[in-house]
């Protein structure tokens, strides 16, 4: 295979088995290093050569004139292979080679004979061959410029170097033939440019994307310039290399990538300039075609659909009918709005970058496109706006009949007399339903007046303006009319009726509260008997709290009293109420017999706590006046001893209804509670009269104590006058004796 036509590629298989390769290493002659690593297993000498001219056409000429420094590895190989091998590189590279450095392996071969051999043949070889060890190849080669296989710091990756090498092969071809394609491309547009006449082939184009081409192109030329630099940067610095070091044929290799890539982009450029012209070209001429074709139809058919559909239906279902044909219709066009839209745009596109006579006939073909798509636009939205009030309008007249006949079937029903809430819910429900028609009625009016007015202004009914079947829209607006004064009637009706079964139905409730608040009147009067019979039994501690007993007693009554005769006039409201609502099956029942009743019991009971309170009242008063005085009568102490035995004896007695039925006040406790005051108070009485006694018993004593002495006085006092006369006497008669007289008188 000869090298000027040799791809990696084409010996992809020989390639990665890596029988010799360009590690990127140097002599110290600035000379490439050609390694050659053989192995135990039988060498294919053919392969091995084609691989040595694949590896000797990348290096440039320049390169080549420094000569090779070849290795040979013959650790794993036998001796009579790597001879071989020496010999086969005077046929392939004789003039490039200069040195050749077999490895040996150690204590292996005979070293007299080899040498030998090799020294005879130094001059037929035309290069010098020496036999080293691995560890004195360092000798001849710098470590730096030596793989890791013969002990350098040298790296190298051959699968990422063929890797690359095919990315570059294939860039240099895709972008060689890419270049002879745009060229004859350009040549022959730019020759159908000169004669105008001349129809230029509008199917030529590259066989390749360009635009890959060129990234490829570029991704291969930064990998190249990274290598390069980060290859120099370790040489000197003595770090660790990249992966592959630059060699000269990278070097060689930059620029030929970046002036393929200045051609590619050369010519790529004119490319899409030319594609540019012809796209603005084809443009024009697709737009004007298809800006012609979305105003013919909107002009002629488009028009024509809308022309013939007016109609706004009778009810719901034909209005929907409508509908959904006119949505077919907005269908329809809706595809050529599209159009229009993607038109639009690419005419704001066009002109944006366009020509001045282009610009010109852009715009006027722009103004008819949108002057035709926004008068049937509106035309369209004009329909679509009557249809939606119509079917509206539709519906609510539906609904309201429906709200119409709920609610005069519920005047036509008869009312069941079952209790005040539930009359009183359905008065309720009633003036819902009610409230409910007024405002179905003035929405009614509210949407046909809309649709009216949405009939009138939807007057152009073509494009050319022709009017509306006068006849058809005449029949559309009296049908509008009728429904709404229809709707109207019967709202009237049904309100007449509702007066009338509100006026009733109030009775009604008025009569259940009636007879709920008699009921309630007789359940208070039944509490206040309860009250007075189990509660009212206090009697008071003194003359002072029994009056204002009783006059809580009059007050409670009086409050009887009242309840009482609240609910007679409820019971007679109630009767009053029949009367006028024709209920002759229903009356107060025996409400008015229980109340009459209850009273009856409230008003012995009462006036038995009356003369309870009463006795108690004088009671207090005649023993508060017997303790209080301090000469008392024995009449007065009788007196309390007696009304307290009547009011006790009155406590222990039971309250006899009418009906001959017997109630107690108070219980046992509170009965014996009221006797121990009555009876602590006449132990007082009582405990005042035997004091009254013991007094009066002493009093009798000590006057009659008196009388004796006041009846020995008077007899001393007699004899002492009769002494004092005698005296007297005896004076008269012996004076001489007075002073003896005076003092018997004094003893």
């Amino acid at each position: 295979m000869s090298s000027a036509t040799m791809e990696a590629n084409s010996i992809l298989p020989i390639l990665k088995k890596k029988l010799a390769f360009l590690s990127g290493g140097k002599d110290r002659r600035s000379g490439l290093i050609l390694s050659i690593p053989l192995n135990s297993d039988q060498t294919s000498m053919e392969e091995l050569g084609t691989t040595l001219d694949y590896l000797l056409s990348i290096p440039s000429e320049k390169c080549k004139a420094r000569g090779f420094t070849v290795i040979v590895d013959g650790r794993k190989s036998q001796w009579n292979i790597v001879k071989t091998v020496v010999l086969m590189l005077q046929n392939v590279i004789p003039a490039e080679v200069s040195l050749v450095c077999v490895v040996k392996p150690d204590e292996f071969w005979d070293k007299k004979v080899t040498h030998f051999c090799f020294w005879k043949e130094k001059d037929r070889l035309g290069f010098e061959v020496i036999l080293v060890s691995a560890n004195k190849l360092t000798r001849y080669i710098e470590p730096s410029q030596l793989t890791d296989d013969f002990g350098g710091s040298l790296a190298y990756d051959h699968i990422d170097w063929f890797c690359k090498r095919l990315v570059y092969e294939k860039f240099t071809k895709e972008s060689t033939l890419l270049l002879d394609e745009l060229s004859v491309i350009n040549n022959s547009e730019k020759s159908a440019a000169v004669d105008k006449d001349k129809s230029t082939d509008c199917s030529l184009l590259p066989s390749c994307d360009p635009e890959t081409v060129l990234q490829a192109g570029h991704e291969l030329l930064s990998e190249l310039q990274q290598r390069r630099f980060n290859g120099s940067e370790g040489g000197s610095g003595g770090q660790q290399g990249p992966t592959w070091c630059p060699i000269e044929e990278e070097l060689l290799a930059q620029p030929q990538v970046m002036k393929l890539l200045d051609s590619l982009r050369e010519q790529y450029t004119k490319y899409q300039e030319l594609c540019r012209q012809r796209k603005k070209r084809a443009q024009l001429d697709d737009i004007h075609s298809k800006v012609m074709q979305v105003v013919n139809w909107l002009q002629g058919p488009g028009s024509e659909l809308l022309k013939y559909h007016q109609a706004i239906g009778d009810s719901v279902r034909a209005a929907q009918a409508l509908q959904q044909k006119h949505e077919e219709i907005e269908s329809q066009h809706s595809e050529w709005f599209v159009m229009y839209v993607e038109l639009n745009q690419q005419i704001a596109a066009l002109l944006s970058a366009g020509e001045e006579e282009e610009v010109m006939e852009l715009k006027a073909l722009q103004q008819q496109l949108s002057d035709v798509c926004y008068q049937q636009a509106s035309q369209l939205e004009s329909r679509q706006n009557v249809l939606q009030s119509a079917q509206t309008f539709h519906s609510t007249t539906q609904e309201l009949s429906q709200q119409l006949d709920g609610l005069l079937g519920m005047l036509c029903a008869d009312v069941s007399v079952a209790d005040g809430a539930s009359i009183q819910q359905n008065l309720k429900l009633l003036e819902e339903k009610l409230q409910t028609v007024e405002a179905g009625l003035t929405s009614l009016q509210q949407k046909g007046a809309l649709l009216l007015e949405q009939m009138c202004s939807h007057s152009s009914w073509s494009l050319e303006g022709t009017e509306s079947p006068p006849e058809e829209q005449q029949d559309n607006v009296q049908h509008i009319q009728a429904v709404m004064e229809e709707m109207e009637l019967r709202k009237q009706r049904c309100e007449d009726m509702v007066d009338v079964r509100r006026l009733k139905m109030l009775q009604m409730v008025q009569l259940f509260k009636c007879e709920e608040d008699s009921l309630q009147a007789l359940e208070w009067l039944g509490e206040l008997l309860d009250a007075l019979l189990k509660t009212h039994v206090k009697l008071g501690d003194d003359s002072q709290e029994t009056r204002t007993l009783l006059d809580k007693h009059k007050k409670f009554v009086d409050v009887a009293q009242s309840t009482y005769d609240y609910g007679r006039q409820l019971l007679q409201a109630t009767i009053v109420l029949c009367q006028s609502l024709r209920f002759t099956t229903r009356s107060s029942g025996d409400t008015l017999p229980r109340l009459n009743r209850v009273w009856k019991q409230f008003g012995v009971t009462a006036d038995e706590r009356q003369r309870r309170l009463e006795l108690g009242l004088n009671f207090h008063t005649v023993t508060e006046k017997v303790l209080q005085q301090e000469r008392v009568d024995m009449e007065l102490l009788d007196e309390v001893d007696a009304s307290g035995k009547t009011l006790l004896d009155r406590l222990s007695m039971s309250v006899v209804f009418p009906d001959g039925s017997e109630q107690f006040f108070g219980s046992p406790s509170n009965k014996a509670t009221a006797a121990e005051g009555i009876r602590e108070r006449l132990l007082l009485v009582e405990e005042r009269r035997l004091l009254l006694q013991e007094t009066r018993l002493h009093n009798n004593q000590e006057e009659e104590v008196l009388n004796n002495l006041e009846e020995r006085l008077d007899v001393i006092g007699e004899e002492l006058s009769e002494k004092e006369e005698q005296d007297e006497e005896e004076k008269r008669a012996e004076p001489q004796d007075d002073d003896l007289g005076r003092a018997t008188q004094d003893c």
